[in-house]
């Protein structure tokens, strides 16, 4: 009774600080870790990027279905040689302050997120960007180098260092939208608070009560306003899934994160029409710190590790999400590419635990030695339950002791960052469908952003010579080749390829399930 009640009085806090007079303009979204920012050029994971979809609009954008189309962009041309990409905006694309968006807020933005000043994580998605990737690693100190150029106030012309064919889907990436000059350099770090952040997208931000809240709001001046169905969003932390669970069924959100696994068999029996399971371009895996002992020097260790998991067993019996086991590290499914698989995909597990004590007592390690390690994780209870289902896997084929050590999300971020940890659960989504999105995770050269330090010079050179390469059957080969030396040396171990599970209130229209798991508000409104 007095969780129903708690339950019931959240619903009404949240309803009345909403300031919209019909609960049927709202739409309440789970939306997983409390977001680390709101800065389209610090951000770097998945809560912070659902919320920067609904307040931005890039040069690209997505459509319900995760298709592109155009966005502040009306319109674009490619030169013959696939360098030059010329885009005219629309002259009624407006920031919510009513002021124009123009060329030159794209070339400010652009600068910005490629400034060493800024320590962009994610700059590396710009590097197909002429002297971009220079610039941003402060060998090219000139930003008018970068190959970025307002040619008039609503022509924008961006030159590239290679063709790329995956590069209009990189621009639908909060890293390629237009950042508001007038809002930053008035307020700095400040800029993206509520009644400070300036936003050019279907909503503009209204509140933020840290571990609370994200309150949105419709934004007139977006230019297709009038087709935006639904007044406000609010987004809500949900590391707790089964926290979540209740607070779907209660009423109080209309959309979840995620579901808790133990819970979808009867989530498939008592909410079949609420339950959707759809295929996701990402991969959920574990990485090793390769910056220090014991895995640095130790591949027989790291691969002897990789072996001992049983995955069909975790998917099935731990996740039980229709995930799928992954012994690769690109998924399945992307276009143009032929994903690559251990060596030892092709055997059963029995098999392969047997190789990993072999490949153990060669590291140095036994019964009379049992290795001690630990394992980060951020907090969410399936994560929780993985990690729990790997250390038992690792404790009974090799006798291994393993420390779990939890953090909330901006804790374990921070701890990534600095590599504080010795193996480290994470996941990636791509950010385009294209296999590079992937594999240029684990570039020498990206810096934080590749998880366990890995460097590899062949690895590199294969990278390298895809980047530039235009025949798309060759530059898939030649990834490819970077992914087998990649699931060689196990600077990661591959647990699974995603599925998205999401509970979505039948009075939920305008959603439609896609591979990206991408949901902009602008298309949803409620019955």
């Amino acid at each position: 009774m007095k969780q129903a009640l708690r339950l019931v009085i959240t619903s009404l806090l949240l309803y009345f600080s909403s300031g919209i007079a019909s609960a049927d303009s709202i739409i309440h979204r789970g939306n997983g870790a409390e977001p680390e920012t709101l800065d389209i050029h610090r951000s770097s994971g998945v809560p912070e990027a659902n919320i920067q979809r609904d307040l931005f609009e890039g040069l690209v954008t997505e459509r319900a279905d995760g298709s592109l189309a155009p966005g502040v962009a009306k319109a674009w041309s490619v030169s013959d040689d696939g360098l030059s990409y010329t885009f005219s905006l629309r002259d009624d694309a407006k920031w919510s302050d009513g002021q124009p968006v123009t060329a030159e807020d794209f070339v400010f933005a652009f600068r910005r997120a490629l400034s060493p000043k800024t320590a962009s994580d994610y700059a590396f998605i710009l590097w197909p960007i002429r002297n971009a990737e220079a610039f941003s690693k402060g060998k090219i100190s000139d930003p008018k180098a970068l190959g970025v150029e307002a040619v008039d106030a609503h022509t924008l012309k961006i030159t590239l260092a290679a063709p790329t064919p995956y590069f209009l889907g990189l621009l639908t990436h909060h890293m390629a939208y237009p950042a508001p000059r007038q809002a930053i350099e008035r307020y700095g770090r400040q800029w993206t608070r509520p009644g400070k952040l300036v936003s050019n997208g279907a909503y503009r931000l209204a509140e933020w009560q840290p571990q609370s809240h994200i309150r949105l709001e419709k934004n007139p001046h977006f230019h297709a306003a009038e087709d935006v169905k639904t007044d406000a969003i609010v987004y809500l932390p949900t590391e707790d899934k089964n926290a979540e669970l209740k607070r779907f069924r209660a009423g109080e959100l209309d959309i979840t994160e995620d579901v808790p696994s133990s819970q979808i068999p009867w989530i498939e029996k008592h909410l079949p029409k609420a339950f959707h399971s759809t295929p996701y371009i990402g991969t959920y895996y574990l990485a090793f710190n390769l910056t220090a002992k014991p895995f640095g020097d130790n591949a027989e260790l790291r691969r002897a590790l990789a072996l001992a998991i049983d995955r069909k067993l975790l998917t099935d019996k731990v996740t039980k999400g229709g995930e799928i086991p992954a012994l690769g590290w690109v998924p399945p499914g992307v276009e143009g590419y032929q994903a690559q698989q251990m060596a030892e995909a092709d055997v059963d597990q029995k098999a392969r635990e047997a190789k990993a004590r072999q490949l153990y007592e060669k590291a140095g390690y036994g019964k009379g030695n049992p290795l001690t390690i630990e394992l980060l994780y951020n907090t969410s209870d399936n994560h929780k339950k993985i990690a729990i289902a790997v250390a038992a896997m690792w404790k009974k084929v090799l006798g291994v002791k393993t420390r779990l050590r939890n953090e909330e999300w901006k804790v374990y971020l921070d701890s990534r960052k600095k590599r504080d940890f010795q193996v480290i659960r994470a996941g990636w989504i791509g950010d385009y469908n294209d296999a590079y999105t992937f594999l240029s995770l684990f570039k020498s050269d990206v810096g934080q952003m590749n998880p366990s330090g890995y460097a590899n010079p062949d690895y590199d050179a294969l990278m390298r010579q895809a980047e530039t390469t235009l025949d798309p059957k060759k530059r898939a080969a030649l990834m490819q080749q970077a992914e087998a030396i990649l699931l060689r040396d196990m600077p990661l171990i591959p647990i699974y390829y995603y599925t998205t599970q999401h509970l979505v209130s039948p009075r939920i229209k305008g959603w439609e399930d896609n591979v990206m798991d991408v949901h902009p508000s602008r298309f949803l409104w409620k019955e």
